[in-house]
């Protein structure tokens, strides 16, 4: 499966490779000793908690936007980056490769236990990740100049001020972009391939805003600690719903509907035929 000659050429891979790859990948994660998954997922909550900080200093370094597009288009831009971070870089994040372990669990090569350990460690690390990074945005943010509290109210305010239900879909949305953004990169041979599709999927997550368990966290938690007007018991619907919408968008319309149409493709079987008018040797 890793050799040059089972890869089709070309600068993508087939589904069935996809899937045979992304198998593979999430099999060893959940061999992987617990540490190891937690450290990694500690780092991804670290690195795309930048996307939380870049949005602020935007929001702040701007002073104003001309239009809601324009601003939209910032925030994505800069977002984005941070998912590139953890994409590329291949650290444990919850809506990302671990989304991706439920193939295994439909393919019988692994168990929902397995499942449920390599999610919640990942899950509780990322979320730590997140938590420390706070404390560096409220050391750094306010005292350098570069990311005021008033800008983490403002992104926190898009995503705490609506109704639950839409909370859930609008998580639906960034879990199924993050599953996509996973999917392509995995697709993709060359590391420029890889980079635009991260850039683009992650992009939109951060221009709707759409509600992203890990990086939502991080600037709810940011507006909380730095009292710019967000209550601590918004955090928690905030992530139950969110993080509720990304496991659906991952795995039901990313993972499961990837895998049910490979494997109601059925086997590639050859056809041996011959032509009218002509007879057999």
């Amino acid at each position: 499966m890793n050799s040059e000659t089972d890869e089709p050429s070309g600068a993508t891979l087939s589904y069935r490779n996809i899937i045979e790859r992304e198998m593979e990948n999430a099999l060893k994660e959940m061999d992987r000793p617990a540490l190891g998954t937690f450290i990694s997922g500690f780092s991804a909550g670290l690195n795309l908690s930048f996307g939380a900080l870049f949005m602020a200093m935007v929001l702040t370094f701007a002073g104003g936007f001309g239009s809601d597009l324009t601003k939209q288009v910032a925030l994505a831009g800069v977002s984005s980056i941070a998912f590139l971070f953890v994409v590329i870089g291949q650290t444990e994040l919850f809506t990302a490769h671990s989304t991706m372990a439920v193939l295994p669990v439909l393919d019988g090569r692994a168990s929902i236990r397995d499942l449920g350990r390599i999610w919640s460690v990942t899950y509780v690390s990322n979320l730590l990740g997140c938590a420390v990074f706070v404390g560096l945005i409220a050391a750094i943010g306010e005292p350098m100049g570069i990311a005021t509290a008033s800008a983490f109210g403002s992104l926190a305010d898009a995503l705490i001020n609506v109704p639950w239900w839409t909370v859930l879909l609008s998580g639906v949305v960034a879990g199924w972009l993050m599953g996509m953004a996973t999917w392509l990169s995995a697709a993709s041979r060359d590391t420029i391939g890889r980079i635009i599709f991260v850039l683009l999927t992650t992009a939109a997550i951060g221009f709707g805003p759409f509600h992203h368990a890990i990086l939502g966290t991080t600037e709810v938690l940011s507006a909380i600690v730095l009292d710019a007007g967000v209550t601590p018991g918004a955090f928690v619907p905030f992530l139950v719903f969110t993080t509720l919408g990304n496991i659906i968008g991952g795995t039901v319309f990313v993972a499961l509907l990837n895998y049910g149409h490979i494997a109601l493709a059925g086997e590639q079987k050859d056809i041996d035929f011959q032509a009218d008018g002509i007879e057999d040797s």
